[in-house]
């Protein structure tokens, strides 16, 4: 699609810019209008101007709308660590750096872009952008992902998950020393209202719950074992951060400063059990800690 350059007169005074175009131009919402404007690509009278700025009667805007990304996710030749694999589901091993699902500006190098390549078929589970994963890690955060075969086991598999009978076991390093051993941190998990990309403890939040077992213990860090008992966004970040001990290397929910050199945050899915759908049999799967979290333990032992 053509970038469109749409030039406005404003009748009234008054409105603020971003909700004035937001109504103005119908297939465009405030949130892609106030990118828009800080892209530079909205002018009042020629300058550059605030999503805030108090329109008066006579303005002129001007906006440029660029092409539409492509809603197509077309496979591609990635390697997937596959951990195990049967007639009903897969368990990959995610490396670090990997989006999981396509999103704007992540339209290729995706799980699910390596998926449909590799299993086409998966494209019928739940939609080609979902690919049958039934739930996800972030972009940072290396380890073992659950992914479903056909719709069948994609409902069992999600199930699993409501009804808790799924148990990720994760690996984390936070800052400073944790205590107690071990314990238990119980706060509501949202969308933060001040940064809307980002999650927080807020009381609207939904409920969440993460156990923790302390592994190892530094001068200025810790390594535990994180057990979430529920899947909110962040979880386990928002919630070690709110307790004043945030992962190594978290450069959203951490210190500005961060005291080791990490290119992440310092956050692997170590171990997942549950159910075969085919059997009932309980399996579990592990995953090594990857080497580049492995350096940052030997630095940390060598002190």
């Amino acid at each position: 699609m053509e970038e469109r350059t749409i030039v406005l007169e404003v009748m009234d005074s008054g409105e603020r810019l971003d909700k004035y175009l937001a109504n103005a131009v119908s297939d465009l919402s405030r949130t892609q209008v106030q990118r828009l404007i800080a892209a530079g690509q909205v002018s009042v009278n020629g300058r550059n101007a605030r999503s805030s700025l108090r329109l008066e009667a006579g303005d002129e805007v001007v906006i440029h709308v660029p092409p539409q990304e492509s809603a197509d996710v077309h496979p591609e030749a990635i390697p997937l660590n596959v951990v195990y694999e049967d007639d009903d589901l897969l368990v990959i091993d995610k490396p670090a750096g990997m989006v999981v699902h396509p999103a704007h500006g992540h339209r290729s190098g995706t799980l699910v872009n390596a998926l449909l390549a590799r299993y086409p078929q998966l494209a019928e589970v739940g939609g080609a952008e979902r690919a049958g994963i039934v739930h996800r890690l972030d972009k940072g955060t290396s380890g073992l992902i659950l992914v479903a075969k056909h719709e069948a086991a994609q409902k069992e598999l999600q199930q699993q998950f409501k009804h808790h009978a799924v148990e990720k076991v994760y690996l984390a390093l936070v800052e400073g020393r944790l205590a107690p051993a071990q314990g238990v941190i119980e706060a509501p998990v949202g969308r933060d209202k001040r940064q809307r990309k980002q999650m927080a403890v807020v009381r609207s939040g939904r409920q969440a719950r993460t156990e923790y077992r302390v592994i190892e213990r530094f001068d200025d860090h810790t390594l535990v074992e994180a057990r979430p008992q529920t899947g909110r966004t962040h979880q386990i970040r928002v919630h070690f951060a709110f307790i004043g001990h945030p992962l190594a290397g978290d450069r959203v929910y951490g210190y500005r400063r961060q005291r080791l050199r990490i290119e992440r945050q310092f956050l692997h899915a170590q171990t997942i059990s549950f159910y075969l759908p085919s059997t009932g049999e309980v399996v579990e799967f592990r995953s090594p800690l990857p080497d580049d979290l492995q350096g940052v333990l030997a630095g940390l032992r060598s002190r």
